[in-house]
């Protein structure tokens, strides 16, 4: 988490004393059912305030996560409810990641890593990971968003694979290491 242990301790005690999460020494540390509700309520607004900076201010997709991460803390419930209206109530963000609901109800479609799909496969890119704000440019950059159809092509060397965007032809190489940051529908697969 990048923290000392004593500031992760300290924090894990505040939790706990509020509520949020079951702890004993030494052993893990478990949400409480107020703490679930929480972190979802978190996950929501995270989710939301992402879509609204790439939807209405033109944010990337390499560049949203950690403006997100300090405005979710920033904003009022009003303002959420009122961006997630103006947008017309998404149930996904802009990385392919579901956004519950005022309930905290969503769905998540089934998925695979891209690292599982063979050559001459099709699927469709269901969602890319936040955490890899490089790789987030390199592939909004060629194309490769929630909702393109892919192939995979055949690979000429073990670390590297290149697939191709289905509309458009474009052939774009990743490294093997990124493949496991993008999931694909399973619903999407046909073999060639």
């Amino acid at each position: 988490m990048g923290q000392r242990a004593s500031t992760t301790s300290e924090a894990i005690k505040r939790l706990h004393a509020k509520g949020l999460v079951e702890h004993r020494p030494y052993a893990d540390i478990q949400l409480t059912p107020q703490g679930k509700h929480l972190a979802i309520v978190m996950v929501r607004r995270h989710r939301l305030i992402e879509t609204y900076l790439c939807q209405e201010l033109g944010y990337s997709l390499g560049e949203v996560h950690e403006e997100a991460e300090i405005l979710e803390h920033a904003v009022s419930d009003s303002f959420i409810e009122r961006i997630e209206r103006k947008m017309g109530f998404p149930t996904r963000d802009p990385h392919g990641d579901p956004i519950p609901d005022v309930n905290g109800k969503f769905t998540a479609p089934e998925v695979v890593s891209l690292s599982t799909v063979n050559a001459h496969e099709t699927c469709v890119v269901d969602r890319i990971s936040d955490r890899n704000g490089d790789l987030l440019r390199y592939l909004e950059q060629r194309g490769i968003l929630p909702g393109v159809k892919i192939e995979m092509l055949q690979r000429a060397f073990a670390d590297l694979a290149e697939i191709k965007i289905v509309a458009t032809g474009e052939r774009v190489q990743l490294p093997e290491v990124s493949l496991t940051a993008v999931l694909v529908s399973k619903d999407g697969f046909s073999g060639a």
